[in-house]
């Protein structure tokens, strides 16, 4: 398994997702995805507090709590590297000091962990100033709450500035991003936000890597998906969606695989990328996605993809 950027952080090819657990997975179907993604080589989980918070009758919190039932009942704890967020929930929904240490603690005792692998600030927050955010983030590190923090959905203008901060006050560094790209969805990290990531050593760790769900190419035109990303998926059922889709059924055909692991194959042989995040709810799902732990495209394939 690849080390993620500067950290001793062994984490594999795909990187699974927990927003649907709690949502669209209950505990069993959850716990049985979590059973065969790490029993296919898979060990590397995020979530979020803030997951999932918009499903009725919840209030966030619940896929960090199944997480931790499953690790408390597997035993699994060592073998795993879990990421979590800060910033989306209600009432937590910023990056100020007590925020951040609160939401910690809570996201802490969910997980039933002593200490949180890859903890992440969710959303810049441009209201409360980045010293006293990255001071916050630093002084969890120190008291062995966090190992390794990382940011998402941060403009290039901001991660650059966050990273001269840490840099020039000694506090602990991003090590990774998170932004939204796919296949599809190129034009907000591809770039400067892209080339500020390669210069300063970090990893990145899409989300939205299916484009939710598009890139599993069951959106056709003319099929209807009982989905609740249906809507969103749909919107790329264009020209150019049409056209990845042709050449995604192609290569899944030559390499006699999934359309949903080439996808993911294109993305973690981007460059930076260490591990595409996709989530699965049932088993026939994940076994879409499992393919890319070891599915290598070759580089003309990679630019063929990319050339679209």
């Amino acid at each position: 398994m690849p080390i993620l950027s500067t950290t001793d952080l062994n984490v594999s090819r795909l990187c699974l997702g927990g927003n649907v657990f709690g949502w669209t997975a209950d505990e069993d179907a959850s716990f049985a995805v979590l059973d065969a993604y790490t029993e296919a080589g898979g060990n590397f989980l995020d979530t979020a507090d803030v997951y999932s918070a918009w499903v009725d009758g919840n209030s966030g919190g619940e896929s960090e709590t199944i997480i931790g039932r499953w690790l408390a009942r597997r035993g699994n704890r060592d073998d795993v590297v879990v990421a979590t967020k800060v910033g989306m929930l209600a009432g937590f929904n910023n990056q100020k000091r007590d925020t951040i240490l609160t939401s910690a603690d809570r996201s802490l005792k969910r997980l039933g962990v002593d200490q949180i692998d890859l903890y992440y600030n969710h959303l810049d927050d441009q209201n409360t100033p980045l010293e006293e955010t990255l001071a916050a983030y630093d002084q969890l590190v120190r008291d062995g709450k966090v190992r390794y923090i990382a940011a998402s959905n941060f403009s290039a203008e901001r991660l650059a500035k966050a990273l001269e901060i840490q840099e020039r006050e000694g506090f602990a560094r991003f090590v990774a991003l998170q932004p939204e790209y796919n296949l599809v969805s190129r034009d907000k990290f591809e770039g400067e936000l892209q080339a500020t990531v390669a210069e300063n050593g970090l990893a990145t760790l899409p989300y939205f890597s299916l484009a939710r769900g598009f890139l599993t190419g069951k959106y056709r035109p003319g099929v209807e998906v009982q989905s609740p990303r249906a809507g969103a998926a749909s919107k790329h059922l264009d020209e150019h969606g049409l056209q990845v889709l042709e050449v995604l059924d192609e290569l899944a055909e030559t390499h006699g695989t999934t359309v949903a692991s080439v996808a993911l194959a294109w993305l973690a042989q981007q460059p930076t990328v260490a591990a595409p995040i996709a989530s699965a709810r049932t088993l026939e799902q994940l076994s879409d996605l499992l393919p890319v732990l070891t599915l290598e495209l070759t580089q003309a394939e990679v630019d063929r993809l990319s050339a679209i």
